[in-house]
C-alpha cells in the first residue's frame, strides 16, 4: 500500500438485480480446475470437450476464449450469465479480490461501473478480506506474492 491511500475498516456492496457491469469489464476471466470441472458439467459436456471449445490454456493460467463480439466471456448474455449455478470463483467472488480491497481509493473506482458498491450492510475489512481469500485459494499463481495484502 502506498503511504498516501486510505486504509478502509469497512465496505458495503449488495449486488443489484439485473446488472452485468463487472462481467462487461474489459479482461479475462480465469479458471480453476474446479471452475473447469463445474462449468463443464453443468453444460453437460465433458472437461475435454468443454475446455477446447471454450477455453484458453497455458502452463500458468486457464481462462474462456473470448467469443469475438466484444463480450469478455462466451457465456455472458443480455440477461446476464448462462452458466450462472457454475460460474466461476472469479465472478462469484467479485468485488472481494485481494487487489480491489487493497485501498479506499481503488474500491471506489470500482464503484464507479458497480452500482452495488455502497449498497447493503456493512462487512468489517477484515471479514472482506476473508472472503477474498477464496480467489487465492482458486488462483495461487497471481496471489503468489503478499502484494495484495493478505492478511
Amino acid at each position: 500500500m502506498r503511504s498516501w491511500e486510505i486504509i478502509m475498516d469497512s465496505v458495503r456492496f449488495t449486488c443489484q438485480p439485473g446488472c452485468i457491469n463487472c462481467c462487461t469489464q474489459k479482461g479475462f476471466v480465469y479458471l480453476s480446475e474446479d471452475d473447469l470441472a463445474k462449468a463443464a458439467k453443468f453444460t453437460r459436456m465433458t472437461k475435454a470437450a468443454f475446455e477446447e471449445k471454450y477455453v484458453y490454456r497455458t502452463s500458468h493460467e486457464l481462462r474462456f476464449r473470448k467469443p469475438g463480439d466484444g463480450r469478455q466471456c462466451p457465456f455472458l448474455l443480455e440477461h446476464g450469465c448462462s452458466i450462472h449455478p457454475a460460474k466461476p470463483t472469479q465472478c462469484r467472488a467479485f468485488p472481494y479480490w485481494p487487489e480491489l480491497l487493497e485501498s479506499k481509493a481503488t474500491w471506489t473506482s470500482v464503484g464507479k461501473y458497480c452500482p452495488g458498491i455502497g449498497k447493503g450492510p456493512l462487512i468489517q475489512i477484515k471479514t472482506a478480506k476473508r472472503r477474498a481469500q477464496v480467489m487465492r485459494k482458486a488462483y495461487p499463481e497471481m496471489y503468489s506474492s503478499d502484494a495484495c495484502g493478505a492478511d
